[in-house]
């Protein structure tokens, strides 16, 4: 069975006081052992999240592809095993816009990250133009490609992908069930024409796009949706937990 996860981007947003409150709380919580529940806060907050964390995980939010050298303002992968943070988000559809990540940059990325024993969540997703004009099934697919292809077979089988239709992020607007669940059907078969269906069943596809506790359940139980990357609501402690919750009902 391929695991069920919770990931809470927290983006550039919070301060120490959010993050000793936020897991103060968590801590408190016997999640279901089906879900697995990670939070993503800024770099700056990295290392005091791992020491406090004790019933979620912890992973960043972006790295570069380097071990070390003259890169000004960035993160290694090497840095993030040194204090033991196991989960890094790759290609979120806001470094793509905002910094202009292409699909190679995040390919060397994701090769980075596997290369130091990080689990990379790779980004995938199409904007309201891709949408619109009935593009995205191509966007996407190249995205999944190019994402994936520095990566041996075995190695993608480590991989968690987020579909995240930009068009959904921040808007309050969601991609129906069916529609999410046809996207993570595409991409489910791209990586078995890539790797074979044996390696593509195996891996987490998570969905992101205005998650809440609401919506949660359902889109959580669609055959190829394995949770989700949640946005927003992940800086509402309620509010985040009972998108864990609705996880564990949809197992």
């Amino acid at each position: 069975m391929r695991d069920l996860i919770v990931a809470g981007n927290w983006k550039m947003n919070g301060s120490q006081q959010f993050v000793d409150d936020m897991l103060f709380t968590l801590n408190k919580v016997e999640f279901s052992e089906s879900v697995e529940v990670i939070v993503f806060p800024p770099s700056v907050y990295l290392h005091a999240a791992r020491q406090q964390a004790k019933t979620v995980k912890v992973g960043a939010q972006n790295i570069f592809f380097e071990s070390s050298g003259a890169y000004t303002g960035e993160i290694s992968p090497s840095m993030l095993s040194d204090i033991d943070c196991r989960y890094v988000i790759i290609g979120h559809s806001e470094r793509r816009a905002i910094f202009s990540e292409d699909d190679d940059l995040i390919a060397k990325k994701v090769v980075a990250s596997i290369e130091n024993d990080l689990v990379p969540i790779l980004c995938v997703g199409e904007t309201l133009e891709d949408r619109e004009s009935g593009r995205f099934f191509e966007v996407i697919a190249r995205q999944v490609k190019i994402g994936l292809n520095l990566l041996q077979a075995e190695q993608v089988a480590r991989v968690i992908v987020a579909y995240e239709p930009v068009w959904a992020i921040g808007t309050g607007k969601t991609a129906s069930p069916l529609q999410a669940q046809e996207v993570h059907g595409l991409i489910r078969h791209l990586v078995a024409e890539l790797v074979g269906e044996q390696i593509s069943e195996r891996i987490s596809i998570l969905y992101g796009g205005s998650v809440n506790a609401a919506n949660a359940k359902e889109l959580f139980s669609q055959p190829d949706i394995d949770g989700g990357l949640v946005g927003g609501a992940s800086l509402k402690v309620d509010e985040f937990l009972a998108i864990c919750s609705a996880a564990a009902e949809a197992v």
